[in-house]
């Protein structure tokens, strides 16, 4: 599985306007739904299950990265974007550091295995530096989008 097959290029935003968890997170599901790649029906929802799933434990692993994640109803396909903060985000991140890039993956429930393998892929490329130093100094979503390509070719 590559990155390219859920996140929606459309849908990445290189300079997230929300400076808090809860605002990163609406404005990302938002933004998979003005993309088209979600019901604007659902954004309410899915909004709410992404905050539930925080309040339940950190989605932010440390190393200024987040992964905001769901399995839900009202996701037909697996969909996920990603969204840079310059300025950093609190995440509650397990290293107490700010968050300044987030990957957030959208599933629909009858898929964990799916999930679980899309998952895998998005955290063995955080857990590299240089990834997560370029996503972090990628100001557009042409930049981000050649990064996915990078990663997805295994450079």
């Amino acid at each position: 599985m590559k990155l390219k097959e859920f996140i929606v290029a459309d849908a990445i935003v290189a300079e997230l306007k929300s400076n808090d968890r809860d605002g990163v997170i609406n404005e990302l599901v938002t933004s998979l739904a003005d993309a088209g790649a979600i019901t604007k029906d659902a954004v309410p929802a899915l909004v709410a299950a992404l905050i539930k799933r925080e309040q339940n434990g950190s989605t932010g692993f440390g190393k200024g990265v987040a992964v905001p994640h769901v399995k839900h109803a009202g996701v037909t396909k697996m969909v996920g974007t990603v969204g840079r903060s310059v300025s950093g985000v609190d995440f509650a991140a397990l290293d107490h550091q700010p968050v300044y890039s987030v990957v957030l993956l959208l599933s629909p429930e009858n898929q964990p295995q799916q999930h679980l393998q899309a998952m895998n892929i998005v955290f063995s490329n955080l857990q590299k530096d240089m990834f997560r130093r370029f996503l972090r100094q990628s100001d557009t979503r042409e930049k981000i989008l050649d990064l996915i390509d990078e990663a997805d070719a295994g450079k």
